[in-house]
């Protein structure tokens, strides 16, 4: 999954692709690289983030979906917890809806979801940090509610992909662990997604290295990768095909 933001204060290149031609240059970069999916987000989910309006942040993202959708041979799914925003971003031509609150911020996003037999991305998500929780029992507890929600508005199981929101009211012990323990998310029998992209507690666990690296993302995608993760929500496409098929080739020989 490549990364479009068209956000003027996303964390990593807040504001590089809010035109339509860089927004289109963009996004035919991450198709030539090799992404599956592009994913048009215009609201900023780093934190200290401005929240915006469902009128605001559709004004951002409504032409370029229109136009992407019309223009590459791809899936398109929108970042947003909206309701609003997703149902017209799916009717435009996305397929699939990232949502940050995983159904639990926007009642009526489970019921959009499923009118439109979309995908959605149930992403793990707090009010605030927590250290002394058990991150994992935490993510759990959050994918059953967020799987009630689904089930009830009759959004079909295979429709459903999970995301541990690294990066989100987490600490950086937290991010590691959950890294670590995706295998316990297995049980689910649903595809697990990660976005570690150039999130900053990489650039922790490396003395003198910036914070967000290429190189501490792919190895933490890699990590992912080995721990059962089936999708990766990237900025950097080219270097995770490579990377990736790398692995797999070995993971598969003899």
């Amino acid at each position: 999954m490549g990364i479009l933001n068209v956000t003027p204060d996303s964390f990593f290149d807040g504001g590089r692709f809010q035109t339509i031609e860089a927004a289109t240059s963009r996004a035919r970069k991450l198709v030539a690289d090799g992404c599956d999916i592009v994913d048009v987000g215009g609201e900023s989910a780093r934190p200290g983030a401005v929240p915006v309006s469902a009128a605001d942040e559709l004004a951002r993202v409504e032409t370029i979906v229109t136009h992407l959708a019309h223009t590459l041979d791809i899936a398109l799914s929108i970042d947003t917890s909206k309701a609003s925003v997703a149902a017209r971003a799916l009717a435009l031509g996305a397929v699939a809806v990232n949502d940050v609150w995983g159904l639990q911020q926007d009642a009526a996003m489970a019921d959009v979801v499923a009118a439109a037999d979309a995908l959605v991305v149930i992403m793990h998500n707090r009010a605030a940090k927590d250290e002394t929780v058990d991150i994992i029992a935490d993510i759990r507890a959050f994918f059953d509610r967020s799987l009630a929600l689904a089930e009830k508005a009759g959004i079909a199981r295979e429709r459903i992909i999970l995301d541990p929101g690294i990066g989100f009211a987490k600490t950086s012990r937290q991010n590691r662990d959950a890294l670590a323990r995706l295998g316990e998310l297995k049980g689910y029998g649903l595809p697990i997604m990660v976005g570690v992209s150039r999130k900053s507690f990489l650039g922790s666990l490396v003395a003198d290295n910036p914070e967000a690296s290429l190189v501490g993302t792919v190895a933490a995608n890699l990590a992912a990768a080995a721990r059962g993760a089936a999708i990766f929500r990237v900025h950097d496409v080219a270097e995770h095909v490579a990377a990736l098929k790398v692995f797999h080739a070995i993971r598969a020989a003899p």
